[in-house]
Parts: structure tokens; C-alpha cells; sequence
């Protein structure tokens, strides 16, 4: 049996139109559980409202703000702890790099100027490949096969095209509030 609609209209304090008012009713007279909650629903209701103790509202708040402000203090501890212990996790495992380098600076500077020479060599002989190979390839590839690559690329600019339109004019899904 589906209790979830009769049980959201028990919980929910929302009036019901008069044919919901009539299957809340049938369902309850043949289910035990949601006749339990319906009785505990009303018991709740019709429960007094009893006023506090004397002074409970001042001490509530005053035992609020001393929470507060423990709960300050042990995020502020968390912090400073944090802080403490991972600068002095990269202290230790920077330690021998800077140690290595305040004693010889020299060789680090020659290794970096080593790493970008390698790296500007590199891309230089790279651009040759690249500009030998635009040389050479357009000769083997026959001119029909161009057409069909550049009708290709134009479909996909084009599809990526409306895609990018279509997703753009979407009403944003969610939740509205």
C-alpha cells in the first residue's frame, strides 16, 4: 500500500481540497499506521504551550555567546595549527633543496639555463619537422580528400554552432525560488 501522499498530507499543516479530505479518510479507516500518526498529529496540536522557567531565555543566550565563542577559539586553534604544521612539512622537504642551493648557486643557474636552451632547441627543430611535413604532405593527399576534410571541419564548426545557439536560448532548470 502507498502511504507517501496520505502521509505528507498528515504532516504537511496544509488544507486539503474536499476529494483528498475523502481518500485521507477512507485510507484511514483501513490503515493502522496512518491512523497513529493522524492521532499523534492531533495529540501534538492539542498539546498546552507551557511558558519557561524564569531567566531561561538570558541564560539560554548567555550560554549561546560562550559556545560561540569557544567554537571561535577551537577554529582559531584548527587554523594556526594547520598553518604551523604544513609550512613546517614544506620546510622539511624543501630543506635540502634550498640548502643545496644557497651552497651552490652555480649549478642551478647553469641547469636552468641548460632546461631552456633544451627547450627553445627543441621547439625550434620541431617547427622544421612541422614546416617539412606541410611541404610534403599536401603533395599525397589527392585534392578530393581536402574537399571532403574542409566540408568536415565546416559541419562540425557548424554543428558546434547551433549546439552553442540551442544551449544558449535553454531556460535554466533547477530549483526556483
Amino acid at each position: 500500500m502507498n502511504h507517501q501522499p496520505f502521509e505528507d498530507w498528515l504532516l504537511n499543516d496544509k488544507n486539503l481540497t474536499s476529494s483528498e479530505k475523502r481518500e485521507l479518510d477512507l485510507h484511514l479507516r483501513t490503515c493502522t499506521n496512518c491512523t497513529a500518526l493522524s492521532a499523534t498529529g492531533l495529540a501534538l496540536r492539542s498539546a498546552n504551550v507551557i511558558t519557561p522557567a524564569a531567566g531561561f531565555t538570558v541564560r539560554f543566550q548567555q550560554r549561546l555567546v560562550a559556545q560561540k565563542i569557544a567554537e571561535r577559539r577551537r577554529k582559531l586553534w584548527g587554523v594556526m595549527v594547520l598553518i604551523l604544521g604544513g609550512g613546517s612539512l614544506l620546510g622539511w622537504f624543501a630543506a635540502p633543496y634550498l640548502y643545496a642551493f644557497v651552497t651552490a648557486p652555480v649549478e642551478w643557474l647553469t641547469t636552468i639555463i641548460g632546461y631552456v636552451l633544451f627547450v627553445v632547441t627543441s621547439l625550434q627543430a620541431l617547427t622544421e619537422v612541422m614546416a617539412v611535413l606541410f611541404r610534403i604532405v599536401p603533395d599525397f593527399v589527392p585534392p578530393y580528400m581536402w574537399m571532403v576534410l574542409i566540408s568536415a571541419l565546416a559541419g562540425f564548426g557548424l554543428l558546434w554552432t547551433i549546439s552553442i545557439w540551442r544551449f544558449s536560448r535553454r531556460t535554466p532548470q533547477g530549483v526556483s525560488a
